[in-house]
């Protein structure tokens, strides 16, 4: 099956508002979600706003701030829109 880059950017925008709906959910701002994953403000901005794709690291750092499992975090994102599930 072929990646496309409409895909992609799909899965950017979705995992960036279930990041930003979970942040909100923990009463954090953008800047104490980065200081606990201990990566820079910038980056977490950039997710939320679908510019940029976390590395599985990343996911798993963010999830653990956010106290979820990594699984919870990526199932939500797939629960987002149907066609993005691959």
């Amino acid at each position: 099956m072929k990646f496309d880059t409409f895909v992609w950017v799909e899965l950017g925008q979705a995992f960036g508002n279930v990041l930003k709906a979970k942040r909100h959910a923990a009463g954090l701002t953008q800047e104490e979600l980065a200081f606990q994953a201990n990566m820079h403000t910038t980056s977490i901005s950039y997710f939320e706003r679908g510019l940029r794709q976390p590395t599985l690291h990343t996911v798993f750092m963010l999830a653990k701030v956010l106290h979820l499992k990594a699984s919870e975090l990526v199932g939500e994102v797939e629960e987002c829109d149907p066609e993005i599930q691959l």
